[in-house]
């Protein structure tokens, strides 16, 4: 909207203020200031409100607004007086506005900080959290013009309004003077109020999918009279799911005298259907949606699947008629699934929805599946159901415009249907926020996912999402961090979905592996080995073992516990008549369930090779057991909820690393000490349950799913006792003097890129969080260099800082261990005369640092991810191989440990070949220090620590660089909204 005359450029419309938000019944609504274009809107809305809210808003009858008012609430500056309201379909529905007071409570302008704030919401609306929403939008924008506190006086019987203040989360002071309760809020954000807003944001936005995948009733859009169109097929395939609710058939096109459509009303609108449509299948060209939206929207339907194509796939036009859809959708309160979608199921005995074009509805299981392609979906709708696995619910989201796999993770999160959640995601719009909720979600059940365009360097047709600029490595790496299992194809994707919603996970490495074929057994043992798990030596059964032999064998080796995991390796066993029997796989599948049936808590996978309907019988073996109840309990959440705020937590005094030693010879990262040695079994998740015995066509398939069960159990384990990010109560850490540090050199760069700091206001900077550079001096010629190395001490280093040869001693640029005068002069000579003059190599002259490994610390800040902090070997080979592990910022003590013990090079650290240990520990404190300063500082956009010679004690930072910059918006920590692409 365009600012008024009156107003003042200074004090512009704020369009960033406006903002779509999912209410708590998972509908939506906009928020956005309040203009002098209002003025009716208003008093339409204020004569909708109930006498007694307007009691409660004026502490005294008033029946109607004045022009006085009017115009008084419609004109605002956008600094001392602002009004926001939240609209659904154009028309207010709440309305909240401040006015900038001073100490006496009168009208003032900055520099006073305090301001008086009021809310107004339809009765018809309240109960939705509008109210809610409000206080955090208005908070943000007092905050971002200035104002600390808000103040508010409410009548004592105002139970609503006093609740809406007290569940914020923010630091209040309350009274009670003249007959109401006077409230005081600190509008600076909280450790709970940032908990209260992401609690409210998972619940409306895990509300607005559930309210999608089981509506009251569906009508598809589009239903066309000819078989085999879109619209046509998605109305046959919800008739065969057998849908609980009520279907519709809506087509302008058809005759006014045709009642009904393969058996369900047929209509020419949604106007002529008298009951609620909860749910409406858009089925119809892309240039009719619009109309089939505002009909849907004119008449209450809730959300939207939109299969229609030609929208954002198609390029830039489409994309502009993309993102129209989803702002006239959302101005009706709807979500949208699409545009290009492939449709939705649940399959849930009291829904059996499948709004979708699948054309046969998965069985019902516990594996819950989004993709954003629908041929993707095909695949894999086809491969669970050839495996004999089910579905609780299935997404193909198509451009994915609104719904995402971020609200399929919220979903997944609190639904008792799902056990384990699968993404086909090929772009991640909001990173930051999907480690976030992979994290939470995680800590109590599986999240698997594959990523596809992963190194197309751009972004998928039809996915107008933010760009993030860091490598799939590190992307992979921080979905690691998060608990996400990270795999490289569907199939494997399937694979491990398979074993983790039908098996218990495992408590450790340790595999037995059982079977009738000796060399089966030995290339799932090789597997186990390359996976890096710890396989027993396979027990042969014979080619002659009976389906008994291997039940016994089997309950055997559960029983044992010197494992924590089986896996069976069959093929077709020998008759008396010397010939193989195939065929017999329900034999063996009806022992193998008995041998678990007592609710082992171990995993048991199948390698099977040509033994015909073994997969299909253990999964109809395993269908008859009752699935055990899956809720999420008030225990559960809390740890979900502490795993995703572990940079929360805080310890003093340095970190100690105690590491343990495992078979790689790379020490462990450290768990802490209160860890379970075991699953976590008091949660439901993690108890035992009778399931499906998974089957695998191959050893190394079901070898890569239990390794990534392994790997999952572990984080789990972990997860459930949080790190810490130490406070270093120390004298190392200026927070304040490196703030001012920074706001000086910004206020030297015009450029809004920011500017790199020089040597020694990068020395001055880091040595305020207490890393130390070692210092370095200009040696423009033979004679400053040898004054240099007077000063420094021999013996010392020579080398060049030119851009092309940092770092690069394998070019000749570094000259070291020059032990006197005559060494350096000699090493200037070599070096000049090698590589040029010293006004192109910026030759400096530096301390010898005490021998260790050479290792590259750095972080930067990635504008959708957030800060990452990495950390690998110096040199061309780790550089080659990629070998770089990466964490998010803030990192706990735990985080740092992982970090230096993931790269594949770890063991050069840790004593390799004779070679002795270096100083771990100062290398992770260096590494929580780093981290401690890009998240005090966002300004600080990248460090690179290079070298950092880590010695047998203690370690030296040789070179640093960093850069500095306005910091990037972070979505994350302003008040929740949608994202709008």
């Amino acid at each position: 909207m365009e600012p008024t005359p009156e107003q003042s450029p200074h004090h512009a419309y704020p369009d960033h203020w406006e903002a779509d938000v999912v209410l708590r019944d998972g509908g939506t609504a906009r928020i956005r200031p309040i203009t002098t274009d209002d003025a009716e809107r208003l008093v339409s809305f204020y004569e909708q409100v109930s006498d007694e809210s307007k009691y409660y808003r004026f502490f005294a009858p008033y029946p109607r607004l004045s022009d006085r008012d009017v115009h008084r609430f419609t004109h605002h500056d956008y600094v001392d007086r602002v009004g926001l309201a939240v609209t659904i379909g154009g028309e207010f529905i709440g309305t909240v506005r401040y006015d900038r007071i001073d100490d006496t409570g009168r009208p003032a302008s900055a520099p006073a900080d305090e301001a008086e704030v009021a809310f107004l919401v339809q009765d018809a609306h309240q109960g939705r959290g509008v109210a809610s929403a409000l206080l955090e939008h208005i908070a943000a924008v007092a905050r971002e013009r200035g104002i600390r506190r808000f103040a508010a006086e409410v009548l004592p019987a105002n139970n609503k309004m006093i609740k809406v203040f007290r569940d914020g989360g923010y630091t209040q002071r309350r009274s009670f003077e003249d007959g109401s309760v006077h409230l005081t809020l600190d509008l600076e954000p909280t450790e709970k109020s940032l908990a209260v807003q992401r609690g409210r944001e998972q619940r409306a936005e895990a509300r607005s999918v559930q309210r999608l995948l089981a509506p009251g009733s569906v009508a598809v859009i589009g239903a066309g009279r000819n078989h085999g169109g879109v619209g046509r097929t998605v109305l046959r395939n919800l008739l065969a799911a057998g849908f609980t609710g009520r279907t519709y058939a809506v087509n302008r096109a058809f005759d006014e005298g045709l009642a009904t459509l393969d058996g369900v009303p047929a209509h020419r609108s949604l106007g002529e259907i008298d009951e609620q449509v909860d749910l409406a299948v858009i089925a119809v060209p892309a240039h009719r949606v619009p109309e089939a939206v505002a009909d849907c929207g004119e008449h209450g339907v809730q959300g939207l699947v939109v299969l229609s194509a030609g929208y954002a796939e198609r390029g830039a036009d489409g994309r502009e008629l993309q993102r129209e859809l989803v702002r006239q959708a959302r101005s009706y309160g709807m979500r949208i699934i699409g545009p290009n979608a492939f449709g939705i199921i649940n399959t849930a005995e009291s829904v059996r929805l499948n709004a979708s074009l699948a054309p046969e509805s998965p069985a019902r299981g516990r594996i819950g599946l989004f993709t954003q392609s629908g041929a993707i979906g095909i695949a894999l709708l086809s491969g669970l159901h050839r495996r004999g696995a089910g579905l609780s619910s299935f997404i193909s989201a198509g451009n994915r415009a609104d719904v995402s796999g971020n609200d399929f993770l919220q979903y997944s999160f609190e639904d008792p249907d799902t056990d384990v959640a699968l993404l086909y995601l090929e772009s991640l719009g909001n990173p930051r926020k999907f480690t976030r909720l992979a994290r939470r979600t995680a800590a109590v059940k599986p999240v698997v996912v594959v990523k596809g365009a992963r190194h197309s360097g751009s972004t998928p047709p039809g996915h107008a999402v933010p760009v993030s600029r860091i490598p799939d490595a590190t992307v992979s790496a921080l979905m690691r961090q998060a608990g996400v299992i990270r795999v490289d194809t569907v199939t494997e994707m399937v694979d491990a979905g398979l074993l983790l919603a039908g098996q218990p996970l495992p408590a450790g490495p340790r595999v037995a592996i059982l079977g009738n074929s000796e060399s089966l057994g030995l290339l799932t043992y090789d597997a186990c080995l390359a996976e890096g798990l710890r396989p027993r030596p396979p027990i042969d059964l014979t080619t002659a073992a009976s389906p008994q032999d291997f039940r016994d064998a089997l309950a055997e080796a559960l029983a044992d516990g010197t494992c924590d995991a089986v896996i069976v390796t069959a093929i077709p066993w020998v008759g008396e008549n010397g010939e193989a029997e195939t065929g017999d796989g329900q034999v063996l599948a009806e022992a193998l369930t008995r041998a678990v049936a007592g609710g082992s808590a171990k995993p048991v996978a199948v390698v099977h090779v040509e033994i015909g309907g073994l997969a299909e019988a253990l999964a109809a073996a395993s269908s008859t057991a009752a699935p055990r109840p899956r809720t999420v309990t008030s225990a559960a959440r809390t740890r979900a909820a502490t795993t995703a705020t572990t940079t929360q937590t805080t310890t003093t005094g340095t970190p100690a690393a105690q590491a343990t030693t495992t078979g790689t010879g790379t020490p462990a990262a450290p768990e802490a000490t209160t860890a379970p040695a075991t699953p976590d079994t008091t949660a439901p998740e993690a108890a035992p349950r009778p399931g499906r015995i998974p089957a695998y066509p191959a050893a190394e398939r079901a070898v890569r799913a239990l390794a990534e069960a392994v790997k999952y159990a572990q984080w789990r384990r972990q997860a459930a006792v949080p790190g810490k990010v130490p406070e270093f109560l120390d004298d190392t850490i200026d927070e304040a003097g490196a703030a001012a540090l920074i706001e000086a050199q910004l206020s030297t760069a015009p450029d809004p890129r920011g500017r790199p700091l020089t040597h020694d206001e990068a020395r001055e900077l880091l040595g305020r969080y207490g890393v130390d550079v070692r210092p370095t001096l200009p040696a423009p010629d033979p004679e400053a260099a040898v004054a240099a190395a007077a000063r420094l001490g021999y013996p010392v280093a020579l080398k060049t800082t030119a851009p092309h040869l940092r770092h690069r001693a394998d070019l000749g640029g570094v000259r070291l261990d020059l032990a006197d005068e005559e060494a350096l002069r000699r090493a200037y000579g070599d070096l000049t005369d090698l590589l040029g003059k010293p006004a192109e190599l910026l030759p400096v002259v530096q301390a010898m640092a005490p021998r260790g490994v050479d290792t590259v610390v750095r972080a930067s800040i990635d504008a959708a991810a957030g800060a990452v902090l990495s950390f690998g070997l110096a040199g061309a080979p780790s550089e080659l191989l990629g070998d770089t592990a990466h964490r998010l910022v803030p990192a706990t003590d735990r985080d740092a440990a992982e970090l230096i013990r993931s790269i594949r090079a770890a063991p050069v650290l840790f004593g390799w070949r004779g070679s002795a240990p270096v100083d771990t520990a100062a290398l992770e404190e260096l590494l929580l220090r780093l981290s401690r300063l890009v998240d005090d500082h966002p300004e600080v956009v990248s460090v690179a620590l290079e070298p950092v010679v880590v010695a047998p004690q203690g370690l030296t930072v040789l070179g640093a660089s960093v850069r500095l910059a306005p910091p990037p918006a972070r979505n994350d920590l302003g008040p929740r909204r949608l994202p709008n692409y």
